[in-house]
């Protein structure tokens, strides 16, 4: 696309947008008696206007009918969170019975390895990025530990190559063949929360099958944000959050995929009542009978506090089509970095390296900004300024312009405060 830097082209460009309404539907921070600009839904969504609503019914349903609401509430609480499987389903490209919400991000990540990663004999090792976020670190280092594996001995942490800041492809598929016997499981997050690139999640799985690996990503960064099709791509298992791009409130619940090919076989996993047999579950029987399907790796009921937000997000989601979602984010983010890049080459001596992938099918909505020597200052000026971004050590502004609730003259905005800093 030709875009130009004016408040005029973004506001021609607003006004042609088919999800412009969906702006309505949220609420902003203030700054100087108008809204910020909202530039971090990739670290914390926005409130969905709905979401008082929504916590208050379950309220209500909670005075009207106590513990029988988990039957006779307006949406009843037994089984309250089989409400997410079709929306999810659709988010990241699973059948119905692939995807279920429970628990946080990373205790997900923690029971679907109980099941993925089972070291035997030479297969004892784990391919992750370098610089994954750092729960995931946390996780799949604790993991080995569990399993008697020391660091060095079972995880392959990439880096890219010297001189540039993400992954190629070639590289990951390189480091799987090289590990072919020896290695166990492929984590990775499937966009990486410091650059925005997007993992070529198809080929990193195909690739580790090949070799006798299973496949997991983490998309934290992924759900809301970017196409997937995890069943079609034949990736063993995901989890993801649904507080940023899905904008369902600080530290809801997470989202968990498991392909069907695993349901009903004799994986080990950690078992909870929820997960069992729901027309055996209250007979309370003492031996544990799984559901044929991904809530067999629920523990508990579902907290339906947190899950009435989620509910009215994902119906958001579902209105405004996940293509068409999809398509806004790539235009949003493109023009953003014209932006950008078009202010840095009208001022002599500044020059801004943003390391997001540029080509559409290696990036989601974030653009990462690498800022020599001036980048705190810099975000500082941001922030004092009404722009909400997102500073990651050590030296990354994160910009993400989420498709439902921004819009062009936010980018512009972001662009003038910008320049002003240059100017200062």
């Amino acid at each position: 696309m030709n875009f130009e830097n004016s408040l005029a082209a973004a506001r021609k460009m607003d006004q042609e947008d088919q999800l412009r309404t969906f702006r309505e539907e949220f609420l902003f921070p203030q700054h100087d008696g108008r809204d910020v600009v909202y530039l971090t839904g990739n670290s914390l969504g926005l409130q969905p206007k709905g979401a008082a609503d929504a916590i208050n019914q379950e309220l209500k349903d909670w005075h009207e009918f106590g513990v029988e609401g988990h039957f006779e509430a307006k949406n009843p609480w037994y089984a309250y969170h089989e409400m997410f499987a079709a929306p999810l389903a659709k988010v990241v490209g699973a059948k119905e019975s692939e995807v279920v919400a429970m628990n946080g991000l990373t205790t997900n990540l923690h029971l679907l390895m109980v099941s993925f990663f089972q070291p035997k004999g030479k297969r004892v090792k784990i391919l992750c990025e370098a610089k994954a976020f750092p729960s995931d670190l946390y996780a799949l280092k604790s993991q080995l530990r569990f399993h008697g594996i020391e660091e060095e001995d079972g995880l392959i942490a990439l880096e890219p190559r010297k001189g540039e800041h993400t992954l190629r492809t070639e590289d990951i598929l390189k480091a799987i063949e090289d590990n072919a016997e020896e290695l166990a499981l492929v984590m990775i997050g499937g966009v990486n929360y410091y650059t925005g690139q997007v993992i070529q999640m198809k080929t990193v799985c195909a690739a580790a099958h090949a070799v006798g690996a299973l496949c997991g990503f983490d998309l934290a960064h992924g759900a809301g944000n970017v196409e997937l099709k995890l069943h079609d791509w034949g990736v063993d298992f995901a989890a993801w959050c649904s507080y940023k791009y899905l904008n369902s409130g600080p530290g809801s619940v997470s989202g968990v995929f498991v392909h069907e090919r695993h349901h009903g076989t004799d994986l080990p996993r950690f078992e909870g009542w929820w997960g069992h047999d729901k027309n055996e579950r209250f007979k309370m029987g003492s031996n544990f009978k799984a559901i044929h399907s991904a809530e067999a790796w629920q523990l508990s009921n579902a907290p339906v506090l947190a899950m009435a937000v989620h509910k009215i997000a994902l119906d958001q989601f579902m209105r405004a089509g996940m293509d068409k979602v999809r398509s806004k984010s790539l235009q949003l983010s493109s023009f953003l970095r014209y932006i950008i890049e078009d202010t840095s080459s009208k001022n002599e001596g500044v020059e801004f390296e943003i390391i997001t992938p540029k080509a559409d099918e290696e990036r989601g909505s974030q653009l990462s900004i690498l800022v020599h020597g001036e980048g705190k200052a810099m975000f500082d000026h941001l922030t004092k300024n009404g722009v909400v971004a997102d500073w990651r050590e050590p030296n990354v502004i994160r910009i993400a312009p989420v498709p439902l609730y921004n819009n062009f003259e936010d980018c512009f905005r972001f662009g003038e405060v910008l320049q002003d800093f240059l100017d200062a």
